[in-house]
């Protein structure tokens, strides 16, 4: 066990109340420089989190609750997920098997990536100014992973039916879990497909994405935590485009009229406009804070459908 971890040392028997293991688990947190972004944003948040999950308590706990006193099962229980937290770099939602998106609980494991796509926000928003809700009866969530994106947008927009598709069929038992969770499996289809590859001809009139992103080079510079996260979800080829270009390539065919495709791209949307100068990207600013992802419409991608079958200017440049 971790220095200081033992729950028979004097700093640990020390602490008795809830408020002291968050307190105490913060300052270890923040002492071994764990990197915070999967579901909180510093030491002191993770260690309530952690613990209040390790009490089984609600995160939104009575300020008068923290003075509780900590039996010594639960001692030994939160000190169990603080030392592999810091020892093993494993990030929360994957220690507590849960995650929050769009204000819905999600399970989630090692077999998917952990919600944080600030296509949350867009979900809540129920995707207005950019698209009319009211018309929305089919959706496509293309490597849905934990399903959060899909069945978030079916739960915002009640009167649609979602698609949700993944290469990897462990994800896909991880949705299915999600949306029998939330009781929307009369509403959602599971489909095992390398994007478009094995999808009947249909028409969506939303199709969200958060592919595969992250290229050679940020890959190798990713805080340890994100080694957890499956690799299939994660890197994408050369500057991160790979799953990107296959996508646009093939998602004229699955638009309906005035449909509208959201993806996300994180830290290459740069490469992509280098890849496509000409292509009216949209790129909406989030309130919640985020970014990197970007809209086109149908009709757009109808009319520079061309430009995604032919080698890039980038490309061409890269070329020579």
């Amino acid at each position: 066990m971790i220095v200081g971890l033992n729950s028979q040392s004097s700093s640990v028997h020390s602490l008795t109340s809830i408020e002291d293991f968050i307190r105490w688990g913060a300052s270890r947190f923040a002492e071994a420089g764990l990197f915070f972004g999967h579901g909180t944003e510093n030491a002191l948040d993770e260690a309530a989190a952690l613990v209040l999950h390790a009490l089984h308590l609600p995160p939104d706990l009575p300020a008068s609750w923290f003075n509780s006193r900590v039996t010594s099962v639960e001692r030994e229980r939160i000190l169990d997920l603080i030392q592999r937290r810091i020892a093993l770099r494993i990030p929360l939602p994957y220690l507590t098997g849960e995650a929050w998106f769009a204000g819905m609980r999600f399970h989630v494991n090692e077999a998917v990536l952990i919600p944080r796509s600030p296509i949350a926000e867009l979900i809540e928003n129920r995707f207005t100014p950019w698209i009319d809700p009211t018309r929305v009866a089919r959706i496509l969530d293309l490597c849905c992973g934990s399903g959060c994106i899909g069945i978030a947008a079916a739960a915002y927009l009640p009167e649609s039916r979602v698609d949700l598709v993944d290469i990897s069929a462990d994800a896909l038992q991880v949705a299915r879990n999600n949306a029998k969770t939330h009781r929307l499996q009369e509403r959602v289809e599971i489909r095992q497909s390398d994007l478009f590859e094995a999808l009947p001809a249909e028409k969506y009139d939303l199709i969200l994405s958060n592919p595969p992103y992250v290229g050679a080079r940020e890959m190798a510079a990713l805080p340890a935590e994100y080694r957890h996260e499956p690799d299939l979800a994660l890197r994408a080829n050369d500057d991160g485009l790979e799953v990107v270009k296959r996508l646009l390539r093939q998602v004229p065919d699955f638009l309906a009229p005035r449909g509208l495709l959201i993806v996300e791209v994180g830290n290459s949307a740069e490469s992509l406009l280098e890849h496509y100068p000409d292509i009216p990207f949209v790129w909406p600013e989030f309130e919640q804070g985020g970014e990197g992802v970007f809209l086109l419409s149908a009709e757009d991608l109808a009319e520079y459908a061309h430009r995604f079958n032919h080698r890039t200017v980038r490309e061409s440049v890269d070329k020579q």
